[in-house]
C-alpha cells in the first residue's frame, strides 16, 4: 500500500511511521504537517521521507492510504476530504471531539467506499484480551465491576510536547488523551454506560500547561443494570502499571501489564490460579498497513469513544 502521513502533530506519528517503514507491502510517498517546527522535528527522524506541499497535494497523490495524526479538533476536516479522495484512513484516537463530526466522516468513509481504522491497541494485546476471554466464557458470573488504571508521567517529567496541553487541539486533559485507553476497554467489557461522574484535578505546576488542563483524572460510570467501571489516568505518575481489573458474582479476574493474568472463582474452587495468556493479535496499525483488518478497532466503536468522552467532561465534580 502507498501510504501518506497527515501531520506529525501527535506523539505517536513516530512509531506508525516506523511501522510502515518496516512493512514490506508499504510505500511512504510523504508526510504534511501544517507547523513548519513539527514537520522539521519529523524530518529529522525520517529525513527520507519527502514533505508535500500542501494537503491538497498529498489528497491528489497516488497514496492509496493515509495517516492522520493531526491535532484532534481538526481530525473530521481532514478524513472527510481524505475519504473524499477515496483514499484508506487509519487515525489515532480521539476520533474527534464531539459525535456530530464522527458522524460527518462516517458518512464520507461510507459514501466513498475506504476503509478505516482507529488506534485502540489495548484490546489486541495478551493482557487484555486474557480478561475478555475469561469474561466471555462467563467464569465470572455476571459482571458488575471493572477498574482500568493507565497513567503516566510524561508532565512530571517533562516530556509531553507543549501541544498536548491545548485546550482547543486537544478538547482536555490527560482522559481524552490517555484515559482514551480506559475508555474503549470499558466499552469492550461493559458497553456504553448510562451516567458519568468525572474527578479532574491539576497536580503539576508545569510550564507547558497554559490550558490549566487535568493532569490526574478518575471517571466512574454507572449502568441501568447497577455496573459500576472506574477508568483512572493522568500524566503525573512514576512505574504504575496499566492494570486492569474485573469482578462477576462468580469471581474476579485481574492482569498488569508486564506480568501476569489471575482469576479467583467458583470455578478455580475459589483459589487465586495464574491463567494462560491468549496469543498477541497484530496492532490496529499493521491491520490497517497489510489489509488484514480484525473487528474491534472501526468506525462504531470510534463514534462510542467520541460519546464517552463526551460524557466524562460533560459531568466533572
Amino acid at each position: 500500500m502507498k501510504i501518506a502521513i497527515c501531520g506529525a502533530w501527535h506523539v505517536h506519528a513516530k512509531d506508525y511511521t516506523t511501522a510502515a517503514l518496516k512493512t514490506e507491502c508499504c510505500e511512504i510517498l510523504g508526510v504534511w504537517e501544517s507547523d513548519p517546527v513539527l514537520l522539521a522535528k519529523f524530518l529529522e527522524n525520517f529525513p527520507d521521507i519527502k514533505p508535500f506541499d500542501s494537503f491538497e497535494a498529498l489528497l491528489a497523490s497516488d497514496a492509496e492510504g493515509v495517516i492522520v495524526c493531526t491535532s484532534s479538533d481538526t481530525h473530521a476536516d481532514c478524513m472527510v476530504k481524505i475519504a473524499e479522495a477515496k483514499k484508506h484512513i487509519f487515525t489515532e484516537k480521539v476520533l474527534a471531539l464531539n459525535v456530530e463530526d464522527c458522524l460527518r466522516v462516517k458518512e464520507a468513509v461510507e459514501k466513498n467506499g475506504v476503509d478505516f481504522v482507529i488506534s485502540l491497541v489495548w484490546k489486541y494485546k495478551p493482557w487484555m484480551r486474557t480478561v475478555k476471554q475469561i469474561v466471555d466464557e462467563g467464569k465470572l458470573g455476571k459482571i458488575n465491576y471493572m477498574r482500568f488504571r493507565n497513567c503516566h508521567g510524561g508532565s512530571i517529567m517533562g516530556w509531553l510536547p507543549e501541544h498536548f496541553f491545548n485546550p482547543t487541539q486537544c478538547g482536555g486533559g490527560a482522559m481524552i488523551d490517555l484515559g482514551a485507553h480506559g475508555m474503549y476497554i470499558t466499552d469492550w467489557f461493559m458497553g456504553e454506560p448510562a451516567k458519568y461522574s468525572s474527578a479532574f484535578t491539576l497536580f503539576d505546576n508545569n510550564a507547558k500547561n497554559i490550558g490549566k488542563l487535568e493532569d490526574n483524572a478518575v471517571t466512574v460510570m454507572t449502568y441501568d443494570d447497577g455496573k459500576i467501571a472506574v477508568n483512572e489516568t493522568g500524566f503525573v505518575s512514576m512505574t504504575d502499571p496499566i492494570t486492569l481489573e474485573v469482578s462477576g458474582t462468580e469471581g474476579f479476574a485481574r492482569c498488569t501489564v508486564g506480568g501476569g493474568v489471575e482469576m479467583k472463582a467458583v470455578c478455580t474452587e475459589k483459589k487465586l490460579v495464574t491463567v494462560e495468556m491468549a496469543p498477541e493479535l497484530p496492532a490496529p496499525i499493521y491491520q490497517f498497513l497489510t489489509g488484514n483488518i480484525l473487528e474491534g478497532c472501526g468506525m462504531d466503536e470510534a463514534i462510542r469513544l467520541t460519546k464517552m468522552m463526551v460524557g466524562a467532561y460533560g459531568n466533572i465534580m
